[in-house]
């Protein structure tokens, strides 16, 4: 098993076979959503916003920012290179021996990538969310101008432009683990989730205003369909695969994929796939393929999505200068058995406080504490080359500071507009 790191479907590894019954959709589900396998592999996904530092107020285009892409040698991480619908940049990493491992390797192709764009007169910007421009699509891609009808339909279009234009994220992918350990891994996977929401918030305006998150990105995809975005377990959830499989046949579809000719086309109605595979509501005339299960899956966004692996989703984009410490501290609890007892431990009262995290991050006592402990955890066994990223997110945490803290005092004393362009070209 290996991770995926593109953002976009490969069409070329849809498996077709009808399906002609919920069980069956179920079973399909359950069979192959978490693969057995050691702990210790390590993949890391970080999107940036790309703004032109000269006016920060345009939104490069298209053909600007996959030009820069195409000129790049091959990067000396092996990162592929996606461009999100808003023009954000992401780097998909593949999965490595160890969290520092992974962490080195994304370092490198960052700096590869920023001075490719800086070259162009482009910069990237790792905030949670875009402060300055309003939502805009950019990637003429079929699959998101089909998303975008889907969210105009479910009446969710506001908060589903913004998601998709105006969101960056630093997801980490981490293997499932054996099989006997999977309802304790993915629970604790699920609660540590508010802790380290507060931790990395990092997105407290968006399209030029305070929104009053210190999490705006937790914010918008909170305001999307929870049978889409929202948690897929509380905390007492025991079997992931079967939870898994009953969240994915409750969502309903949001787009019809036809790979022979790349088309999308939205569901306009509330039709849960179950409904589809038990063919009381039959789309395009008729009953689902694995492959249109398959495609359901990638449309589903909750803040940690079963892939084979697991992906951890719902980390703002946060600065270079702490997010190899945020990571490190997330794998760390995970993927070690002391640390990830304790880490249980820990975020037990706030395991499910995902709004009070996004919105008031560390100023809430339970959370302060919460994160106190995690990270301290994580500190305790960090190497050497981490040092200076991990004091600087226990000096953080104990003060009861986030990035989105920091990054809004500046804007108050700079403005919106010249703190982008100073973070665009590379200052901090």
């Amino acid at each position: 098993m290996a991770f995926a790191v593109a953002s976009q479907l490969d069409d070329t590894r849809l498996v077709d076979g009808e399906l002609t019954s919920s069980l069956a959709a179920a079973q399909y589900i359950t069979d192959s959503c978490l693969s057995d396998a050691p702990l210790g592999r390590v993949g890391l996904e970080i999107e940036a916003h790309c703004f032109d530092p000269v006016e920060p107020q345009r939104r490069p285009g298209w053909e600007e920012i996959t030009d820069v892409i195409a000129s790049l040698p091959e990067l000396p991480g092996a990162s592929a290179v996606t461009v999100e619908p808003g023009g954000a940049v992401e780097l998909s990493g593949p999965p490595l021996a160890g969290v520092v491992s992974a962490i080195e390797a994304m370092h490198a192709d960052q700096s590869a990538l920023r001075s490719a764009f800086a070259a162009a007169g482009l910069g990237l910007v790792l905030l949670g969310a875009d402060p300055l421009r309003p939502a805009k699509r950019v990637n003429p891609g079929a699959r998101y101008a089909a998303m975008e009808q889907f969210f105009v339909a479910s009446r969710t279009s506001v908060a589903g432009a913004a998601m998709m234009t105006s969101t960056a994220s630093v997801q980490v992918n981490l293997d499932a683990g054996p099989q006997a350990g999977w309802a304790d891994r993915v629970r604790l996977a699920h609660a540590l989730g508010p802790t380290m929401v507060a931790v990395a918030a990092n997105s407290p305006l968006l399209g030029g205003r305070f929104s009053g998150w210190l999490s705006t990105r937790q914010r918008v995809w909170s305001q999307l369909d929870s049978a889409r975005c929202g948690p897929i377990l509380t905390a007492s959830g025991d079997d992931p695969r079967t939870d898994w499989a009953r969240y994915a046949l409750k969502a309903p579809v949001m787009l019809v994929h036809a790979p022979r000719n790349g088309t999308a086309d939205p569901v306009t109605h509330y039709v849960p796939f179950a409904d589809w595979a038990d063919g009381r509501s039959l789309l395009s005339g008729r009953y689902p393929t694995t492959a249109d299960l398959d495609y359901h899956l990638t449309t589903l966004f909750p803040p940690v999505r079963p892939r084979g692996w697991l992906e951890i989703r719902y980390l703002d984009s946060v600065p270079d200068a702490i997010w190899p410490a945020i990571v490190f501290t997330l794998v760390t609890l995970l993927d070690d058995p002391d640390a990830a007892e304790l880490a249980a431990e820990a975020v037990e009262p706030v395991a499910t406080a995902w709004d009070i995290a996004a919105r008031v991050g560390l100023a809430d006592r339970r959370l302060h504490a919460a994160a106190n402990r995690c990270v301290a955890i994580a500190a305790q066994r960090a190497p050497a080359q981490l040092d200076d990223a991990m004091a600087r997110l226990l000096q953080a945490v104990e003060q009861g500071r986030c990035p989105a803290d920091d990054f809004a005092d500046e804007v108050i004393a700079r403005g919106i507009a010249p703190m982008v362009t100073r973070l665009a070209q590379g200052e901090s």
